[in-house]
Parts: structure tokens; sequence; C-alpha cells
């Protein structure tokens, strides 16, 4: 389908209920998180190990045929100034990929801050370092969905 900008344009292209999967892209691996059908609550759900991209494409396809998710929306990893550099630049080519194999609109959310917080709230349950590493990007993924469920809360409250 499309890739759009900036996220709050992926609510007029959503239907009223159904689940939002979130994504948080590493070099390594892809953190994947998922909403309830009423947008108000992100899971984490699984980290996908990065192979090549149509292995993986293939993974998150049929993730969400399986979850029956209506929107996907992807972590764009800007630096803290606010611009782009090469992960950035990667995240939104991985977006134009995946594009061309869902109807799903997908939308960039900025995830400057996530995997720390993910981190921090991982060390306040006490998860030992290697649980850490290995739930580290899924937990991101949601804290990357949730902050986009909030701003979609927000924007439903002040436009009625």
């Amino acid at each position: 389908m499309s890739v759009v900008e900036p996220a709050e344009a992926l609510a007029p292209m959503l239907p009223r209920f159904g689940a939002l999967l979130g994504l948080d892209l590493g070099t390594k691996t892809i953190g994947v998180a998922l909403s309830d059908q009423l947008r108000t609550v992100a899971s984490p759900q699984m980290t996908i190990r990065r192979t090549k991209f149509g292995k993986d494409a293939q993974t998150l396809i049929e993730f969400i045929a399986a979850r029956e998710s209506v929107g996907i929306v992807l972590g764009l990893p800007r630096n803290m100034d606010g611009s782009e550099g090469p992960r950035a630049q990667s995240t939104r080519a991985f977006a134009r990929n995946l594009a061309a194999l869902t109807p799903l609109p997908i939308a960039f959310w900025d995830e400057r801050l996530s995997t720390v917080a993910a981190e921090r709230a991982l060390i306040e349950a006490d998860t030992s370092r290697a649980k850490r590493a290995e739930r580290i990007d899924n937990i991101a993924a949601s804290y990357i969905l949730q902050g986009f469920l909030d701003r979609l809360r927000h924007l439903e409250r002040s436009h009625g």
C-alpha cells in the first residue's frame, strides 16, 4: 500500500477497530509489538532474527495475517537533534520494500529513547542481562507502538 508521513496521517486510513503492529527495526533483529483491537495497549510479541529481507518480510506478513492487523507503525531512528542518518534511511528503504508486499498502510514513529526506556523497564523488573538482550527489541517496539496509540487517542479527543 503506502508509507505515510506524518504518523498522524495514518489515522484516517484505518478502520474504526483493529490491531496495529509496531516494529523496532535493528540491524540484527526486528522487535514486534501488537495492540489490542481497540488500540489502547501495545504488547510485546516476538523478536525476529534478521536474515534476508524476503524471509524477514514473510515472517511479518504471516504474523500480520494471523493477527488480522490493520496498520503498521515502524520506529524511525532519528538522531537526538532530529536529523536522519544511515539507520533512518535503511528503515525508510525497509518500509518501501514492505509496502510493496502488504496492503496495510505503514507510518513512521520517532523512536528516540524507546530502547533506553525499554532497557530501564527491564532493569526495574530485575531482568537478567541475558534476558534483557533477548527481550529488548520487542519491548522497544511496544514503546514505539504505545507512543503512537497515545497520540491517536489524543487526536480523537481533540477532534471529537
